[in-house]
């Protein structure tokens, strides 16, 4: 195992996992992507999000308006305004939890004493690719203009959104932009190809997720002819110039081995990564009410502190 994975064992939560796990399990996974009703999912979707979110009334949500891309602050009493948690949410390229990723979000902007821009990307299949990715990276390139500093702004991603992370970083780089201090992604889906062993070897124990569920999936933001492009694989694309790179993924997740072929393939571009695998997890655990979530926290937290100089109040 290389020197930068490091497995993570948080005990805790079992009953309450156990819960979860198997209400995704009923409710999401193995769902049928054939002439799929992408609307009605997502009314059923927005009312899962009201029921799960658990934000404090003290959380500030301000709508971004006339910056030529949709996104919302979120700010949290004490957030220093320089500093700026650029996040890409997931949902499969189709789908938003404003309510569940605003409560993450106000956790880690608690912690860390800044505030969050989510972009609200335009989703497919009404937006397929490319809309999503001129989106973040029109996000990156604002937050420039506003005169934020670059290395005051932590890029994360969870999900889709860690694939269209690391494609916002290799856009950045295309056009001579600065970097930002470091990237944070959570369970990233990052090969359109489906190509990881754990596609197979995890289908059984991924409470949200299987393979074939996936395959449907990915036809709704990309063209097979681009599943192997870097700006929709970035497992593909060239890690070289990234800043630092933290990525947590479970150990139950289809998805672990595209965190740990991206980690493999930075740390080969000399970029300097971070990988945690949560035994016993599934997909973005941290999103969720368990006892890991808030143990995950604290690593983002160190990790975001030594690339910053954020330790500071």
């Amino acid at each position: 195992m290389p020197s930068y994975v490091q497995v993570v064992d948080a005990p805790g939560g079992l009953l309450r996992r156990l819960w979860l796990y198997g209400l995704l399990r009923l409710t999401s996974k193995g769902t049928s992507f054939i002439d799929a009703d992408i609307e009605g999912m997502r009314v059923r979707q927005r009312k899962w999000d009201i029921r799960f979110a658990r934000t404090d009334p003290t959380v500030r949500r301000t709508p971004l308006a006339g910056a030529g891309f949709a996104g919302e602050w979120i700010d949290c009493p004490g957030a220093r305004p320089e500093r700026v948690i650029l996040y890409l949410h997931g949902g499969a390229f189709m789908f938003r939890w404003p309510g569940v990723y605003t409560s993450m979000l106000a956790r880690w902007c608690r912690r860390l004493h800044a505030r969050a821009l989510m972009v609200d990307y335009r989703l497919a299949p009404e937006y397929p690719f490319p809309a999503a990715t001129n989106d973040c990276h029109a996000a990156y390139t604002w937050l420039l203009e506003q005169r934020c500093d670059p290395r005051n702004i932590v890029l994360g991603g969870d999900s889709a959104g860690g694939n269209l992370a690391l494609v916002t970083l290799q856009r950045i780089r295309g056009a001579n932009q600065p970097m930002p201090a470091c990237t944070v992604l959570l369970s990233a889906g990052v090969d359109f190809t489906l190509s990881s062993p754990s596609m197979v070897l995890n289908e059984g124990s991924d409470p949200m997720f299987d393979l074939t569920e996936l395959v449907m999936m990915r036809g709704f933001y990309a063209q097979p002819e681009r599943y192997a492009d870097p700006w929709v694989s970035p497992l593909f694309g060239d890690f070289t110039g990234f800043p630092p790179l933290l990525f947590q993924v479970g150990s139950r997740e289809v998805l672990l081995d595209e965190s740990t072929r991206a980690a493999a393939r930075a740390s080969a571009a000399g970029v300097e990564v971070q990988v945690e695998v949560w035994k016993h997890m599934g997909h973005v655990f941290q999103a969720m009410p368990l006892p890991q979530a808030a143990v995950a926290l604290e690593g983002i937290r160190r990790f975001v502190v030594h690339h910053t100089d954020w330790g500071s109040q």
